[in-house]
């Protein structure tokens, strides 16, 4: 019977995330639309029809729809499906990873963390989609960034103030030198997220971005889908490695530095 209830407590985990991440899909969706991401009924893009209750439950109605508005037919993206995945699995593991609180659902500093994945996933999708990063997600990531000062006193002041800049200045120089080697919003994320993180998690966060983005990139070449001066959005895989980075990535950090 405990067994069962657990279980039972870790679905519950789980669709919380979802349930999240459902609302994310409404702000990539709607921000650069310039739509209001807190006002008007969630509708079908394509006809209009405004979504009842049924359909707005999340990964749940997906399945039942069968993928399809129930009004016009029209595919909805397996992306919003994927999106919604994402959120549950990031809820359960930072319930792992941060512990249970007083409440029994997740510990402050885990809240912390998945609240930094779920405008991660806001961040790479809505820049994927069009290559702008929104100045208010870097201002969210900052207000996150304030009270991780206190939830996570292990990363030092010094380390937060190094990581600010120890990323974004490099990247600024070079956008100069070079015009469109990196976007100001990726600038941004990388001096907020280092306030966050502190420097070892952000120099492994770029790292990885640029890791993750290379693979890509060379996988796009050899398929003849880019061409070598084509440009692409950076700002996914910079979210890639610091979503990374918030779990294991000062810990990397001081491992490598113990080999030096």
């Amino acid at each position: 019977m405990i067994a069962c209830l657990e279980f039972i407590l870790w679905v519950f985990r789980f669709f919380m995330g979802a349930c999240v991440f459902s609302f994310i899909n409404v702000v990539i969706c709607r921000l650069p639309r310039g739509e209001s991401v807190v006002k008007g009924r969630s509708h079908c893009m394509e006809c209009g029809h405004e979504l009842a209750a049924k359909e707005l439950i999340p990964l749940v109605s997906y399945i039942g729809l069968g993928g399809k508005c129930s009004q016009c037919g029209v595919h909805i993206p397996i992306r919003d499906f994927m999106v919604e995945c994402t959120g549950g699995a990031a809820f359960v593991l930072c319930a792992v990873f941060y512990g249970i609180g007083k409440t029994g659902v997740i510990s402050l500093r885990g809240l912390i963390v998945f609240l930094f994945l779920a405008v991660l996933m806001a961040v790479a999708v809505i820049d994927w989609d069009t290559r702008i990063i929104y100045d208010r997600f870097h201002m969210m990531i900052g207000i996150l960034g304030v009270a991780a000062v206190w939830l996570f006193p292990e990363i030092s002041l010094i380390s937060r103030l190094i990581g600010l800049l120890i990323i974004s200045v490099p990247m600024l120089v070079l956008a100069i030198a070079v015009p469109g080697a990196f976007g100001g919003g990726d600038i941004k994320l990388m001096a907020v997220c280092g306030w966050l993180l502190g420097w070892k998690a952000n120099v492994f966060a770029m790292f990885a971005g640029l890791l993750t983005a290379g693979l890509y990139c060379g996988v796009m070449l050899a398929k003849k889908k880019l061409g070598r001066k084509d440009h692409f959005a950076f700002g996914p895989f910079l979210a890639i490695g610091l979503a990374i980075a918030a779990f294991c990535g000062e810990w990397i950090g001081n491992w490598y530095l113990s080999l030096l």
